[in-house]
């Protein structure tokens, strides 16, 4: 069984929210329902998040798109450099919470077993 794990994390990097998806879909298709009441100054992703679509909700909310253009892009759009380097907190939280043997095996059977658990790994680590 495959599981993808889309997190939001605020700029102290800390969980705000998540969404399970199947390994096998891509990854942009969990992002909208993310970003649902959400308020934040920028969305910061990797290269995998290039979308116009995403692009032009995010601007919608209000939000800079901090995503570098995929190579090949005829016309890519720019990203602040500095912003990005900030990236490295979700990656960071995501081998946090990879320290949790049973997240990191995904040896619950059901989605809402594993969400549990992601819950209180992320209440774990929060309280670090």
């Amino acid at each position: 069984m495959s599981t993808k794990l889309l997190a939001l994390v605020d700029a102290l990097g800390n969980m705000v929210r998540f969404v399970l998806l199947p390994g096998q879909r891509g990854e942009t298709l969990g992002v909208e329902e993310l970003l649902r009441d959400v308020r934040a100054g920028a969305f910061i992703a990797d290269k995998a998040y290039d979308a116009d679509w995403l692009r032009a909700l995010l601007k919608r909310h209000g939000m800079e798109a901090v995503i570098p253009a995929r190579s090949n892009r005829n016309h890519p759009a720019a990203h602040d450099e500095e912003k990005y380097r900030w990236r490295h907190l979700i990656e960071n939280y995501s081998q946090k919470l990879k320290e949790f043997k049973r997240i990191a095996m995904r040896s619950d059977k059901t989605d809402e077993s594993f969400k549990a658990m992601i819950c209180i790994a992320a209440t774990v680590i929060n309280l670090k």
